[in-house]
């Protein structure tokens, strides 16, 4: 015959049992991370030598520079502005072109079911990642050592360096496509170039024109300081402003970036709403 056990023990042993949201393993592990981030803070406050006196008077300083910009050079607009502005979009339109062409065969290597051969997948990706990792200002300064100091140094420092974002964002949307129709096309005996005629490009159609305008509109963006290095553009306008310390103009060369910069966006949203 089994006898239950007291009500006082029962309680105890319930009570003895507390729901923890972590395992120790786990509180040990965001302790290290929070612990890592804090020493990562403290080394780049360290490192960058933060001078407390300028820190104390950058208000000031940039109040005054901001009474300097005021009010805006329109008048330098025609003359110093307009014909900046055209080249810097035309480096944005043309590198982004270049881009896509040169992308799009990467791209299509990248993608290990398009291409399936590992050697080829590899060096593609290789490709895109070097592509990605040296800034646009690089870039610039690169072709501009070779070319020149120009509109042709800015138009090729915008295609080479969205060679890796394009190529890399249509080599994946090829590797999500359906294998459905692929399959289909195979089984078929269709020649790979109508395999993706037929089976990849629609799938991937709107995800590549979707990448292509939002890679222009990041290349209007920066095409605008490319000229800080020589290469062509507004920037080049911004930084002569700049070194003849004439803060009104400037300021028109700033709103001028600005309002491009955002009629660049109101196209691009409305070009995808209407083809995608």
């Amino acid at each position: 015959m089994s006898t239950a056990a007291p009500p006082n023990a029962a309680l105890a042993h319930v009570e003895a049992r507390t729901w923890r949201r972590f395992t120790p393993r786990q509180r040990i592990s965001r302790f290290a991370v929070y612990l890592a981030v804090v020493i990562a803070i403290v080394l780049s406050v360290r490192a960058i030598e933060i001078i407390p006196e300028f820190l104390y008077d950058a208000p000031e300083q940039m109040m005054d520079l901001f009474r300097r910009m005021w009010p805006i050079a329109w008048s330098h607009y025609p003359k110093g502005v307009h014909d900046a502005l055209v080249e810097t979009l035309h480096i944005a339109t043309l590198g982004t072109i270049l881009a896509v062409v040169m992308a799009v065969p990467i791209g299509i290597l990248a993608a290990n079911n398009a291409v399936p051969s590992r050697p080829l997948n590899y060096l593609a990706k290789l490709m895109l990642v070097s592509s990605r990792s040296v800034n646009s200002l690089v870039w610039a300064l690169l072709f501009v050592a070779v070319f020149g100091p120009g509109a042709l140094a800015g138009t090729l420092a915008i295609a080479f360096r969205s060679i890796g974002f394009i190529g890399k964002l249509f080599g994946e949307a090829l590797e999500e496509s359906n294998r459905g129709t692929i399959e289909a096309l195979e089984a078929a005996g269709a020649p790979w170039r109508s395999r993706f005629l037929w089976g990849y490009w629609p799938q991937v159609e709107p995800a590549f024109w979707s990448i292509a305008l939002f890679r222009w509109d990041i290349n209007v963006r920066e095409s605008a300081v490319l000229g800080l290095v020589g290469a062509g553009g507004i920037g080049m306008a911004l930084d002569s402003a700049m070194n003849l310390f004439q803060w009104d103009r400037v300021a028109m060369v700033l709103f001028a970036i600005f309002a491009v910069v955002v009629v660049a966006e109101v196209v691009v949203t409305q070009i995808r709403k209407r083809i995608l």
